[in-house]
């Protein structure tokens, strides 16, 4: 027994790595080396990524090779898989039959509107019901989550009565506004900040004299930026694709890209390559748009995901 322990002192702690007999300072070196050393994938995991990207590719290489066909060939048994030469010439066919440089100049207005609306109303609802105190709080997002329970096709007469009286009937204000906001947006929203925002910086803005306004704008906004970006990109690719609510307030002479293309089916004969065609034409909007922003968004879901 030590004479520090006989004295009542308790003997001081020996670090790990001299215990097991291995000088402190290389310990220390190890470890800073491991923890920026960058773990690699093995052969399988490579093999499984490129088995699921290939899977993801392949109806859009299908659509591709149908759109590059004419008719007889893409119903042919079995079907092509390898690109014909009539790409263009059904692109150029299927753009001016559904006259889709109107209906992609609408799409982009109505989901830009509906996607930054949305990510804006949800945001603010998602702060109150995740950080502030009120009355009726759980009441209100009970509500708010219990309507994503009601089918939407229950409320299409009233609110095709609701817009003719506003005078909105085959207008672009007729989709975008009873779309503004929606409840699986609020919800991952509160999701999100109530695990990523802080209490007490939200507490330390109130003792620095800021409003809930102030402190949405300085603090809540750049902590929910990751999830603001993912919800806007989710948002957008559904307001795009949305085929249900704009064909029935909307009309041919001033359509969306999924209204329009069902000008290409319209005939006796349905020219298979030519609505695929269409369909290539409208997705490629998106793809640009993933092709553009994808970094920026997989970028802020890691920033988001790492604390500390």
């Amino acid at each position: 027994m030590s004479t520090e322990t006989l004295r009542g002192r308790p003997a001081p702690r020996r670090h790990p790595a001299e215990a097991a007999g291995v000088p402190r300072r290389r310990a220390r070196l190890s470890l800073r080396q491991g923890a920026g050393r960058q773990h690699h994938a093995g052969p399988v995991a490579y093999v499984l990524l490129g088995f699921a990207a290939l899977l993801s590719l392949f109806p859009l290489y299908w659509t591709t090779v149908a759109a590059s066909t004419d008719n007889t060939r893409v119903t042919q048994t079995p079907p092509p898989f390898i690109p014909g030469p009539n790409l263009f010439k059904n692109l150029s066919t299927a753009w001016q039959d559904a006259t889709l440089g109107k209906a992609m100049g609408n799409s982009l207005i109505v989901a830009s509107a509906i996607a930054t609306a949305t990510v804006l109303f949800a945001t603010l609802a998602g702060f109150a019901f995740a950080k502030l105190r009120f009355r009726g709080r759980n009441i209100l997002l009970m509500l708010v989550i219990g309507t994503m329970l009601v089918p939407p096709q229950l409320g299409v007469v009233p609110l095709f009565m609701m817009m003719s009286d506003l005078g909105w009937g085959q207008q672009l204000p007729a989709v975008i506004f009873p779309t503004l906001v929606s409840a699986v947006g609020v919800f991952f929203m509160r999701q999100y900040l109530a695990e990523a925002l802080p209490d007490e910086l939200v507490e330390a803005g109130r003792v620095d004299g800021a409003h809930s306004l102030r402190i949405f704008w300085s603090i809540v906004l750049p902590i929910a930026r990751p999830a603001m970006a993912v919800l806007f990109m989710i948002t957008f690719v559904h307001a795009w694709n949305d085929f249900f609510w704009p064909y029935i307030a909307l009309d041919m002479s001033n359509p969306t890209v999924p209204v329009a293309l069902t000008q290409l089916s319209a005939g006796y004969v349905r020219d298979q390559s030519v609505i695929m065609a269409g369909a290539l034409l409208g997705t490629l909007p998106l793809l640009a748009m993933f092709v553009v922003f994808g970094r920026q968004i997989v970028s802020g879901i890691m920033q988001g995901a790492v604390k500390g």
